[in-house]
C-alpha cells in the first residue's frame, strides 16, 4: 500500500457581493464587485477547486455553504493499487464500533512511506455508512490544523474560528469522523486541537510514536509477504505468475517489505519491464532508485522515499541528527547507550591516539556529559527520544536497545563525509570496547559483535588498539576465522611499527595461537605459542602475567594434541606462579585450575577433576557472577565430570542447565553453545534416550559444518558421536561408514595417536563387532590397546 496522498488547496469564494461597478459608456452596468464573505482554504485530494462568483447575498451564500459542506465531507479513495493491512484494519473496525457513546481516538503511527494515510483511506472507504461527516485535516503545522478547523465552522455555519470549528463538534453529538493527516511535528500539542466531548471519532496519522497516549494504536511498519509481492506485480503491471510471484518475492525481501519503496520499484519496472534484472540495479543503484520520483502514480503523495525521509532528518538538533548519522556505521539492530557512555569514559593510553585524533568523537560525546563530566543517561534519552519521535529509531524498552529500518540505515549512509562518520564511529566503538568491564562476554558476543562485523566490512580505519578490541569481541563470539584475518593485519603493521619482539607485537602473536587453536589448527597454535613463550622470556621475564598467559595457552594446546601430562606438568608450574603473584582467587588463577581439572579428567583422574572444579566453580562463580563464559566452562567440565562418574542424572541436569545459559549469553550457533548440545546429546545416550539423542548430535553436526567447518576437530569429534547413535539404534552399517570417513580426516588432522582419532577406532571396531566382522574388530581393538599404552607413540 502507499503513503499518505498530498491535498490540493481548493477556495470557496462566498458571502455578501460586493457594490455594483460603474456604468459603462453604452449604459449597462458593470458587474458585481468582488464577494466579501470567508475564503475557504481546505485541503483535499483529486478535486479541481472552482470559484464561485457572487451574485444575490443570501442565494449566493446559501449554494456556496452547500457546495463547500459537499466538498468536506468528501473523502478521496485510497490508492487503486492498496493490499493487505487486514489485521490493522480490522482493529481499527472493531475499535470505532465498541463501546459507543464515548470519542474514539486512533492512532496510526510509524516511519514514513509505511503507509499510515493509505490505512486510513481504505478504512474510510469501508467504513463510510458509518460516520455522519468526514472532515480531512492536513496536520503538519499548526496553520493546517487551524485552517482545517476554520473550514469545519464556516462550511457547517457556525462561524469562522478554529474555536468555532472546534465548538460545532464537540455540540454535534454524531458520529462525525475527524482524521489528523501527518501529525509528525513533535513540538505541536495535538491536545489543543481535539474537540473536548465524549462523543465523535478520531483518526491520526504520525511518525511520532509519542501520540500513542491519545488512545488506541497500531505500529504501521512493514507489509506481509503476500500483500507485499502482489503490490509490487499491481504497480509494475506484471501478471502474476509463479515466476513473477518468485521474482518479486526477491524483490521485496530487499526493499524490506517497505510499501513506498515497493511502489517506486513497480513504478521503474513499469517502464523498463524487465521485472527480473531490477534486482540486480537495485543492489548496485539503491540511492538513487529510490530517489526517484516516479512519472506516473496511484495517488499524489510527493515525496520519494528518500526525501521522505529527509524532511524528518532536517528537522532534528544538532546532535540528534548526528547521533542517527553515526549510527547507520553501526549494525541497524542492537544499539545501546552503552556504546556511547562507555566510550565517555574512554582513558588515553601512550600506545594509541591522541586526543586530538578523537577530538570529533570526544565532541560529540560531550553533549551527554554533565557538569562534572559524568554521563548524563536523561540528557541522552531527551536526544534519542527526539530522534525516535519521527520514527527513524525504534527503541526496545525491556532490552534498552535501539534499531533502525534497514532501508533508513542505508540511507543515512549515503553521506559526502562517509569516511569520516566511518573512522569517527569506529572510534567511538574502539573507545568502548577499551572501557567494557573486562569480564562483560555477554555485551561483547551478543550485542557488539555485528557492530564491530560491520566496521570491519566498511574497513574503518581506527587505531590498531582500537582493532585490537574488535579482535577479542570476534574471539569471544567464536569467530575465530574473521579474528586470524584481523590479527594478521594488525601483526603486520606492529611488525613494521613496532619490530617483532616489542611486547605488543608478541601479544598480537600469542592471540593469533589462540586463533590458531579455536580453528583446530593444533600443530601450528603449538609451533607459535613455544616462539612466542621463548621470546617474553626474555623480554618480559618468566614470572610476567603475558608470559604466564603464554604458558597457561601451551599447557592447553598440549591437551588438544593429546599431550596430556605435558599439559599436566606446565599448568601445574603456572598455578603455582599465579597463586604467588596473583592469589588464589584471581580470574587467571581460577583459570589455570580449571584447566588443571580438565587434564585431570583427560588422564582418567575424575575424582580429583571433580573436586577442584567443585572448587573453582565456586569461586568463579563469587568473583565472576554465574553467568560469565568461564564460570560456564567450569559448569560443563563439572558435568562432564559427572558423567565419567557415572553420575549421569547429574550430568543431564548440570548439561541442560548450562546449555540454556550458553544460548542466553552467547546465542544457539557460537561454538561453545554447539559444544554443551553434543555433550547433552550424549548423556542423552547414556541414559538410553538414542533417538532424541541422535537428533540432538545431527542438528549440531550440521551447526558445526557452517561455523567451523568439515575439518574442524570438533566437528569430526561430533561425527563420531553420531555414528555411535546410529550403532544404538541398530543402523551399523550406516555408522560403520561414518566412522570410516571421520578416522580417515582425524589422522590426516589430527594425527594416529590423537585420543580424539583412538576413539573413533574404538567406535568403528565396536561398528565391526556388532556387524559381525569379529576379526577386523579384534585387529582394530588390539591397535587401539597399544597406541593407548604408556609411552606410545
Amino acid at each position: 500500500m502507499l503513503s499518505r496522498d498530498d491535498s490540493r488547496p481548493l477556495y470557496i469564494t462566498g458571502g455578501q457581493g460586493g457594490n455594483g461597478g460603474h456604468g459603462h459608456s453604452h449604459g449597462t452596468g458593470g458587474p458585481g464587485g468582488a464577494g466579501l464573505g470567508p475564503n475557504v482554504n481546505i485541503h483535499v485530494q483529486q478535486l479541481i477547486a472552482h470559484n464561485l462568483h457572487a451574485g444575490l447575498a443570501s442565494q449566493q451564500a446559501f449554494h456556496s455553504n452547500i457546495q463547500a459542506s459537499q466538498i468536506i465531507n468528501h473523502c478521496p479513495p485510497p490508492s487503486r493499487i492498496f493490499q493487505g493491512r487486514r489485521n490493522i484494519l480490522d482493529k481499527m473496525h472493531y475499535f470505532f464500533t465498541s463501546d459507543m457513546g464515548i470519542q474514539h481516538i486512533y492512532v496510526l503511527y510509524g516511519l514514513g512511506g509505511a503507509g499510515k494515510t493509505q490505512i486510513t483511506l481504505k478504512f474510510i472507504n469501508e467504513s463510510s455508512s458509518h460516520f455522519s461527516d468526514t472532515f480531512f485535516i492536513d496536520a503538519s503545522t499548526i496553520a493546517t490544523i487551524d485552517t482545517g478547523l476554520k473550514n469545519i465552522a464556516v462550511v457547517k455555519g457556525s462561524g469562522d474560528s478554529l474555536q468555532d470549528g472546534l465548538l460545532w463538534l464537540a455540540s454535534r453529538v454524531e458520529e462525525w469522523l475527524l482524521v489528523f493527516d501527518n501529525t509528525d511535528d513533535p513540538s505541536i500539542n495535538l491536545n489543543d486541537f481535539i474537540p473536548q466531548c465524549n462523543h465523535g471519532n478520531i483518526i491520526i496519522t504520525s511518525r511520532n510514536p509519542g501520540l500513542r497516549v491519545y488512545g488506541s494504536h497500531s505500529p504501521v511498519s512493514d507489509m506481509e509477504e503476500e500483500d507485499a509481492v502482489a503490490l509490487l506485480l499491481r504497480s509494475a503491471a506484471q501478471a502474476t505468475t509463479t515466476g513473477t510471484m518468485l521474482t518479486a518475492t526477491e524483490i521485496v525481501k530487499a526493499l524490506y517489505y517497505l510499501p513506498l519503496a515497493i511502489v517506486q520499484a513497480g513504478s521503474f519496472i513499469s517502464k523498463s519491464q524487465d521485472l527480473d534484472g531490477y534486482l540486480t540495479l537495485y543492489k548496485k543503484n539503491q540511492a538513487r532508485l529510490l530517489s526517484e520520483m516516479p512519472a506516473q502514480t496511484h495517488d499524489h503523495y510527493a515525496q520519494t522515499v528518500y526525501t521522505t525521509w529527509q524532511m524528518s532528518f532536517d528537522r532534528l538538533t544538532q546532535p540528534a541528527a548526528m547521533f542517527l548519522q553515526y549510527c547507520s556505521f553501526l549494525h541497524y539492530n542492537g544499539i545501546s547507550e552503552q556504546i556511547f557512555s562507555y566510550a565517555s569514559e574512554y582513558k588515553f593510553r601512550s600506545n594509541g591516539p591522541s586526543e586530538d585524533d578523537l577530538r570529533e568523537p570526544l565532541e560529540f560525546l560531550s553533549h551527554f556529559l554533565g557538569p562534572s563530566g559524568e554521563w548524563d543517561s536523561l540528557q541522552f534519552s531527551n536526544m534519542t527520544n527526539e530522534v525516535q519521535a519521527y520514527s527513524l529509531i525504534c527503541i526496545d524498552t525491556e532490552k534498552k536497545l535501539f534499531s533502525i529500518h534497514p532501508l533508513v540505515h542505508a540511507w543515512s549512509q549515503t553521506t559526502d563525509n562517509l569516511e569520516k562518520y566511518l573512522f569517527n564511529m569506529g572510534s567511538i566503538l574502539g573507545m568502548a570496547l577499551s572501557i567494557r568491564p573486562p569480564y562483560d562476554v555477554q555485551l561483547g558476543s551478543l550485542a557488539m559483535c555485528p557492530h564491530v562485523e560491520l566496521a570491519l566490512k566498511m574497513d574503518a580505519q581506527v587505531a590498531l588498539v582500537f582493532k585490537e578490541q574488535y579482535g577479542l569481541i570476534l574471539w569471544e563470539a567464536g569467530k575465530y576465522k574473521q579474528y586470524e584475518k584481523l590479527l594478521e593485519g594488525v601483526q603486520e603493521k606492529q611488525k613494521q611499527g613496532l619490530g617483532d619482539n616489542h611486547p605488543d607485537a608478541l601479544h598480537t602473536m600469542g592471540n593469533l595461537a589462540s586463533t590458531y587453536l579455536g580453528l583446530g589448527e593444533h600443530q601450528k597454535a603449538k609451533e607459535l605459542n613455544a616462539t612466542v613463550l621463548e621470546k617474553q622470556k626474555q623480554v618480559l621475564g618468566e614470572t610476567h602475567p603475558d608470559t604466564l598467559l603464554i604458558m597457561g595457552n601451551l599447557a592447553n594446546t598440549y591437551s588438544h594434541l593429546g599431550e596430556h601430562q605435558k599439559a599436566k606438568e606446565l599448568n601445574f608450574t603456572v598455578l603455582e606462579k599465579r597463586k604467588w603473584i596473583l592469589g588464589d582467587n584471581h580470574p587467571d588463577t581460577l583459570l589455570t585450575m580449571g584447566n588443571l581439572a580438565s587434564t585431570y579428567s583427560a588422564l582418567g583422574e575424575h575424582q580429583k577433576a571433580k573436586e577442584l572444579n567443585a572448587t573453582v566453580l565456586e569461586k568463579r562463580k563469587q568473583v565472576l557472577g554465574d553467568n560469565h563464559r568461564h564460570t560456564l566452562l567450569t559448569m560443563g567440565n563439572l558435568a562432564n565430570t559427572y558423567s565419567a562418574l557415572g553420575e549421569h542424572q547429574k550430568a543431564k541436569e548440570l548439561k541442560a542447565t548450562v546449555l540454556e545459559k550458553w544460548k542466553e549469553v552467547l546465542g544457539d550457533n557460537h561454538p561453545d553453545t554447539l559444544l554443551t548440545t553434543s555433550n547433552l546429546a550424549n548423556t542423552y545416550s547414556t541414559l538410553g534416550e538414542h533417538q532424541k539423542a541422535k537428533e540432538l548430535q545431527v542438528t549440531v553436526l550440521e551447526k558445526q559444518k557452517q561455523v567451523l567447518g568439515d575439518n574442524h576437530p570438533d566437528t569430526l569429534l561430533t561425527m563420531s558421536n553420531v555414528a555411535i547413535k546410529y550403532s544404538n539404534l541398530g543402523e551399523h552399517l550406516k555408522a560403520k561408514e561414518l566412522n570410516a570417513t571421520v578416522l580417515e580426516k582425524q589422522k590426516q588432522i589430527l594425527g594416529d595417536n590423537h585420543p580424539d582419532t583412538l576413539f573413533t577406532m574404538g567406535n568403528l571396531a565396536s561398528t565391526y563387532s556388532a556387524l559381525g566382522e569379529y576379526q577386523k574388530a579384534k585387529e582394530l581393538n588390539a591397535t587401539v590397546l597399544e597406541k593407548q599404552k604408556p609411552g606410545s607413540g
